[in-house]
């Protein structure tokens, strides 16, 4: 009996937590984004349905001697209804998919294939005449504009972010040390709406600021008092302080009636949400972090789509290719390749192919330059007005067509479409065992350095997004960044 009184209010402590979540800023600001977005997916999908029906009628397959207008009227209501029903349930409109990375569009695409199924096998059991071309059209183009739809949504949300609207303000609680690694990861990282206003410390520091300036608002004790002062949407535990499971538990309740989010931080970064499970043990609620999969990389599916891309590519850009080469050439008269060797996959060397873009003495004149501006121990040099560049080179680096040859590399095996940058060897000598790991996949002719920021990310900045790369590789993140490959070239941003 005890144990059933237990069990109940256990059930009902777990109810009211969640009431309360949902009414918290943050949550109510994820409900109204979800509600916004289903109601634009209706949209989109009924657009879709009535394209579909207009194309349907001048197509001369699939001929039906139906009619086909009324047999869609019919349906359409319905069939709007459980495509949005089936990507809620699919939750695609979670928040921990919403926003950021590939499982949005995973789970669109899935949920749109499941509706498409659904309405096969209900057509065919009811034998309800519903016109085949039809059927194709519908579900075709309703998953891509789907797609291009939430693609769509996240840029306007992040610009919005980005400019400091649609933001969530919050309170970090935990040492300096990690309160800092979580502050400068959201301030880099802005278009994630996290706006910190100050931290909560353990009492020993006694600080006013922590070492890279996030303000301290009061001790982790008086963590109530300073979200009563400045109604934060959320709390971020980040962790590094002497506190009990059941302290942190005893903050989270506290909360509860304030109407504040509340987030955990696990101790590991730079892990894809897709190798993170929650399994509950006894209680704890423990993190499961899937091997790396840096293997996968290498498998023959990602091998076939390189082979086959680039192929592609070269028939298409061959042309081009053709043009500059002649302009190369008659600008001053040098070789119109260039070699360099590089470091490819497990150590391997190989020949980087480029178009040249620097006069032909580019590298005898490299070390007077490395003294003139970065000084000699630089691993990576690079001048945003390096005066070797070419007239011609520098249209051609900016816009990335001096890198067209490394199709060729990509055919070979030497390179992929999308994979860490291709390192030179006097820059792998100086790597850290860290940095090594870039090595265990093939170097990539674009990769999340070439849409993140190009030349102007620092070191530890390409670095770190290689790595991630390396460790959080799936198809769906290639696809996701050879799309974003085409605005990074065409904006030119950070190009030289």
């Amino acid at each position: 009996m005890a144990h059933d009184t237990g069990f109940r209010q256990a059930r009902w402590r777990a109810i009211s937590h969640s009431i309360v979540a949902r009414r918290s800023g943050f949550e109510r600001y994820q409900w109204t984004l979800r509600a916004l977005v289903a109601l634009t997916d209706a949209v989109v999908i009924a657009a879709s349905i009535g394209l579909a029906l207009l194309l349907r009628q001048s197509l001369t397959f699939f001929p039906e001697a139906l009619d086909v207008e009324s047999n869609v009227d019919r349906i359409a209501p319905a069939l709007v209804a459980l495509w949005v029903a089936v990507l809620w349930a699919f939750r695609s409109y979670s928040e921990r998919s919403m926003g950021a990375g590939t499982r949005e569009y995973q789970r669109v695409l899935v949920a749109s294939t499941s509706t498409a199924g659904m309405v096969g096998i209900a057509s065919f059991l009811t034998q309800y005449p519903l016109s085949r071309g039809f059927f194709v059209l519908a579900f075709a183009l309703g998953t891509a504009f789907l797609l291009v739809e939430r693609f769509a949504i996240r840029r306007v949300i992040h610009s919005l972010r980005m400019r400091d609207r649609l933001t969530h303000s919050v309170i970090l609680v935990g040492a300096p040390g990690h309160v800092d690694a979580i502050a400068t990861v959201l301030g880099r990282e802005r278009w994630l709406g996290f706006r910190v206003l100050g931290a909560a410390v353990p009492p020993e520091y006694g600080i006013e600021d922590t070492p890279r300036g996030v303000p301290v608002l009061g001790t982790t004790g008086d963590l109530i008092d300073a979200v009563d002062r400045t109604s934060p949407s959320a709390v971020i535990f980040v962790g590094g302080y002497p506190a009990s499971p059941g302290e942190v538990r005893a903050r989270i309740w506290e909360l509860e009636g304030r109407r504040v989010g509340t987030f955990v931080v696990p101790s590991i970064t730079d892990v894809a949400d897709a190798r993170l499970s929650m399994q509950p043990i006894g209680g704890l609620p423990l993190v499961h972090v899937a091997a790396p999969y840096a293997p996968r990389a290498a498998h023959l599916p990602k091998r076939a789509f390189d082979v086959v891309g680039s192929a592609l590519l070269l028939l298409v850009t061959a042309p081009l290719m053709a043009v500059v080469s002649l302009a190369v050439k008659l600008g001053d008269g040098g070789p119109v390749t260039f070699r360099q060797p590089r470091v490819g996959r497990n150590g391997r060397l190989f020949d980087c192919l480029k178009i040249r873009t620097m006069v032909p003495n580019a590298e005898a004149l490299e070390d007077e330059l490395r003294r003139a501006h970065n000084g000699p121990d630089d691993v990576l040099f690079k001048l945003a007005d390096d005066p070797r560049i070419t007239r011609v080179g520098r249209f051609l680096r900016r816009y990335s067509i001096d890198e067209l040859p490394q199709l060729w590399n990509v055919l070979c095996g030497h390179m992929s479409l999308v994979g860490p940058r291709p390192a030179l060897p006097h820059e792998v000598a100086r790597f850290t065992e860290e940095e090594k790991r870039r090595l265990r996949v093939r170097p990539g002719l674009s990769g999340l350095w070439q849409v993140s920021g190009r030349s102007n990310l620092s070191r530890e900045d390409a670095a770190r997004l290689d790595l991630y790369y390396v460790e959080n590789w799936s198809m769906m993140q290639d696809l996701s960044i050879l799309l974003r490959t085409v605005r990074a070239v065409l904006s030119s941003e950070g190009a030289y």
